[in-house]
């Protein structure tokens, strides 16, 4: 195994998936519940988005994007590590996920403590 530090985010994203397969349902239904509420409630979020490292644009693309992926895959993101971590970890999409991971487990929404504790190692 390589070392963390050098782990991309689709490695990352792998080996936590490998790890703890069973918190990825309730975290998919969060990041479903994440989409709709940033794409149902744009108005505001467009409103309070300042200094932020792009537009709130591409956030909405994002969250659009994610739930594309998330239709076109129910079951593989829910059983495959690989494509859980290719199709929502890789690229652009990276930036929308990971903040839904550390949302996800900064609101305690995860059943088995250890996927807080492996977020925060890998993505922390």
């Amino acid at each position: 195994m390589q070392p963390l530090s050098i782990l991309n985010n689709v490695q990352k994203a792998r080996l936590l998936h490998s790890l703890l397969s069973s918190e990825i349902p309730r975290f998919l239904g969060y990041l479903r519940e994440l989409t709709e509420t940033v794409l149902s409630d744009q108005e505001r979020i467009a409103a309070q988005w300042k200094d932020q490292m792009f537009g709130v644009e591409m956030w909405f693309e994002l969250a659009r994007e994610t739930q594309k992926v998330m239709a076109r895959y129910p079951k593989d993101l829910r059983k495959s590590a690989p494509v859980f971590a290719d199709q929502l970890f890789g690229g652009f999409m990276a930036l929308f996920t990971v903040h839904a991971l550390l949302q996800y487990t900064a609101q305690d929404r995860q059943d088995d403590p250890r996927f807080k504790l492996a977020v925060g190692l890998l993505f922390g």
